[in-house]
């Protein structure tokens, strides 16, 4: 309970910081007038000093009205609260009108980016006030005593409200800079997510997506023609060897997903294209091969190659069902040209929706190793693949 209401006097004190502060000042300025306390008595003898210390309450309460504003309008503030207490230095000796003049000072320092004109004027302040008790004394040491205190209060004024402005700049620019932080880790984060996806959906277009889509027109093509075992028994092992290949492929992707335990299977490169070929030719296209690569390949280059004549051989088996398809592979000057020719479809494309991926895939696959691809239609209405890949790649 007892928790409970000091955090709500907290609370009320922090949203009321101005006028709390201000009763304070106005309960010191009643406490030294009732115990006849002053600084050291006014510069300028006067009836109102000598009179009474009550009459200190006249520019203490006036002090306790500054304090009111000093948040709202710290310069006017500091302003106000300097006259009144060089008011009440010279005139009345008081007490609450310095030390509300320092605080103001504190607010205005803490609050404000004017912190070296605020320094200039508080030293001009001083300097003025001092020349004026040494003169209106005709003491040197009135001088001394004035700007020796005046000097010290001000400048630890003018200190701490410096030391807790630059504190916060230190807060708020390591909070930005947090927060920067924050940001481009997400960033990083949704870069990298964003990397794995395009990993992924590259592998299961190039292995997955080409299985399925051989299955589909393999199953489709058996169907629309009249029941034949020896045909229906070839279009079903073509079925299952595509089948098995989908399979084992989706299981290490899963695998990869799941704990990272799995590398994902890289693709065999060249020396895979023979078995492309073959699993083509089952899939009904009529398919010829002159490879006259004689030396190895990069990695890089070898699986490019490799991926280019799969996703080719796949579009032919999806849009040209037994075409005739001539793959060319040469070497000449370091680089290397993947040909891939079609034409003389022999029956209906099949009934597979495409998304253009493949080739976009197949484009950006070369650029990345400094190649290029085309992909276009022939005048003989044909339709041929070509890319330039440089032999060696580092990567």
């Amino acid at each position: 309970m007892g928790e409970a209401e000091g955090s709500r006097l907290r609370d009320w004190v922090r949203r009321h910081r101005a006028s709390a502060d201000a009763l304070i000042y106005l309960l010191i300025a009643l406490a030294a007038g009732a115990l006849g306390l002053t600084v050291s008595g006014a510069i300028v003898p006067s009836a109102f000093a000598a009179a009474s210390p009550w009459w200190t309450l006249i520019p203490a309460l006036a002090a306790v009205v500054v304090v009111l504003a000093r948040d709202r309008w710290p310069i006017p503030a500091l302003i106000a609260a300097v006259v009144i207490m060089a008011v009440d230095v010279f005139v009345f000796g008081g007490l609450v009108p310095l030390i509300v003049a320092v605080d103001v000072l504190y607010v205005a320092t803490r609050e404000t980016e004017r912190r070296r004109r605020i320094l200039v004027g508080m030293i001009a302040v001083v300097a003025v006030m001092a020349v004026a008790a040494g003169w209106i004394t005709a003491d040197a040491r009135a001088s001394f005593l004035v700007a020796l205190q005046l000097g010290a209060l001000g400048g630890l004024g003018y200190w701490y409200g410096t030391a807790v402005a630059q504190s916060r700049e230190l807060v708020a620019l390591h909070r930005q800079q947090a927060e920067d932080a924050r940001r481009e880790g997400e960033r990083d984060r949704d870069a990298a997510v964003q990397g794995e996806r395009d990993a992924m959906a590259r592998e299961l277009h190039d292995v997955v997506a080409g299985h399925v889509a051989a299955m589909a027109i393999r199953s489709e093509a058996a169907l629309s023609m009249p029941p034949e075992p020896d045909a229906d028994r070839a279009a079903l092992r073509a079925v299952r060897d595509s089948s098995r290949e989908a399979h084992d492929t989706l299981r290490t992707m899963i695998a990869v997903l799941r704990d990272g335990g799995a590398q994902i299977a890289a693709p065999a490169g060249v020396a895979s294209i023979d078995e492309l070929a073959e699993a083509a030719r089952r899939a009904g296209l009529e398919v010829s091969l002159e490879n006259e690569l004689d030396t190895a390949l990069s990695t890089p280059a070898d699986q490019a190659v490799a991926r280019i004549v799969q996703e080719s051989l796949a579009n032919c088996v999806r849009h040209a069902p037994g075409a005739e398809v001539r793959i060319r592979l040469v070497k000449e000057s370091g680089e290397v040209t993947v040909r891939v020719d079609s034409r003389g479809a022999s029956a209906p494309p099949a009934r597979l929706a495409g998304n253009g991926w493949g080739l976009e895939l197949l484009r950006e696959r070369a650029r990345a190793l400094g190649g290029t691809l085309d992909a276009g239609p022939r005048a003989d209405d044909g339709w041929r693949v070509e890319a330039r890949i440089p032999a060696v790649v580092q990567g």
